[in-house]
């Protein structure tokens, strides 16, 4: 198994959620929302035809969500697939129990890694002849099939065989006896973009590599394209399969997207006062003396820090909610505590629960605030967390 065992960090009530120990739950932990999951499926199955199913992707721990639960609550909503970018990945969610079909994105280059993936059932994304070779090989002396999807770079550049090449791959692999092609599909590199030249121009080379296999009597298995981005963005994108990541999770790609479809967000990320304090004027806060007070201050320690994915360059920044207003983060953020103003709030108390992503009262807070200040993206704030952070999954 990777990562922690949820079920050892959590215990079990009279309803069957699960909920943190007292003790564990004192210092941070991230709250993940069953239903918001649910409802992000319903929203994105709702924009589809009804024969284009929904790929759940789960990698990177489905974006730090927690992988199994995710899984398995994205199935009962109606995703008929589960995507990962490891053959570990795959593997943890069949030690799990679960049977869906599961792509692997990444490429495998190792007769072991491919015994792996027909032992656990996965199936693989074969991105050049040489490797379909590999595949096929160790497939056959197994005395197996697999179900494979092989992957066509139409603009990308990064994994795949070239577009114009598609006719030579595809026969290739249509001529092994031992795999069977799933599906062909290919990836957008700008679909988050309101310029569409590249995206359709990817598009108009997925369906020429498509139209030159039906002009050679190629039949043409399961197709897809769309990420999150282009699934919201345009219904001619979702052929057979939609392979949706950060949507799932509710947040959208671009803000021009947010018009298009409902979603909410399913993480929030919470964390517990551990000593509140008062500071004269002309005190120093935290390493460096980045932050020195101008006044007689009250000040909270919390029990969260970079460690636990809280960026460190969000110092002196960073904004955070308790009792539904909005706090200011002071001094470096360190490894396991950050610092914050509260000297306009009465009676702040050790054991009071801080909000650094997440709703309280009318006012939230998301990973695209942290991404707009970082310069950065929301996927890496989400996949940023670390796993010493408890996933709480309530309904």
């Amino acid at each position: 198994m990777l990562g922690w065992d949820i079920n050892s960090l959590n215990q079990t009530n009279q309803s069957g959620n699960r909920r943190i120990s007292s003790s564990l739950r004192q210092r941070a932990w991230i709250e993940i929302s069953a239903s918001a999951i649910r409802r992000n499926v319903k929203a994105l199955r709702h924009i589809l035809a009804p024969q284009t199913q929904l790929m759940a992707v789960v990698k990177a721990d489905a974006y730090g969500h927690g992988a199994v639960s995710v899984a398995e609550i994205a199935l009962e909503a109606g995703a008929k697939g589960l995507a990962v970018a490891t053959l570990q990945e795959g593997i943890q969610l069949r030690e799990a129990g679960i049977n869906a079909p599961i792509l692997v994105l990444g490429a495998c280059h190792t007769p072991g890694e491919f015994e792996a993936i027909a032992h656990w059932q996965l199936q693989p994304t074969l991105c050049n002849p040489q490797q379909a070779s590999l595949c096929a090989e160790t497939v056959t002396a197994l005395g197996q099939s697999l179900s494979v999807h092989l992957n066509l770079d139409t603009g990308m550049s990064r994994l795949g065989t070239p577009w114009h090449q598609a006719v030579e791959f595809v026969q290739q692999v249509k001529n092994s006896r031992s795999l069977q092609i799933a599906s062909i599909y290919s990836h957008f590199a700008t679909a988050d973009d309101r310029d569409r030249t590249i995206v359709d121009l990817q598009h108009h080379r997925f369906q020429d590599a498509i139209a030159q296999l039906q002009a050679h009597n190629i039949p043409i298995p399961r197709l897809h394209i769309a990420n999150s981005a282009a699934t919201i963005m345009d219904s001619a994108f979702h052929y057979d399969w939609v392979r949706v990541g950060l949507a799932l999770y509710g947040l959208y790609p671009a803000p021009h997207l947010q018009s298009l479809l409902p979603l909410q967000p399913a993480m929030q990320v919470k964390a517990r006062i551990t000593q509140v304090k008062v500071i004269p004027p002309g005190t120093g806060i935290s390493y460096g003396y980045k932050y020195m007070s101008d006044r007689e201050m009250q000040i909270a320690v919390v029990g969260i820090g970079y460690a636990d994915g809280i960026p460190r360059n969000l110092s002196n920044q960073l904004q955070v909610l308790l009792r539904g207003q909005i706090i200011q983060q002071i001094g470096a953020i360190t490894m396991d505590q950050l610092m914050l103003d509260v000297s306009h709030l009465p009676h702040v108390q050790p054991g009071e629960v801080v909000t650094l992503i997440g709703q309280d009262g009318a006012i939230s807070i998301s990973a695209d605030h942290w991404a707009d200040s970082l310069g950065t993206i929301s996927w890496e704030i989400l996949c940023g967390f670390k796993h010493r952070l408890p996933r709480i999954m309530s309904d």
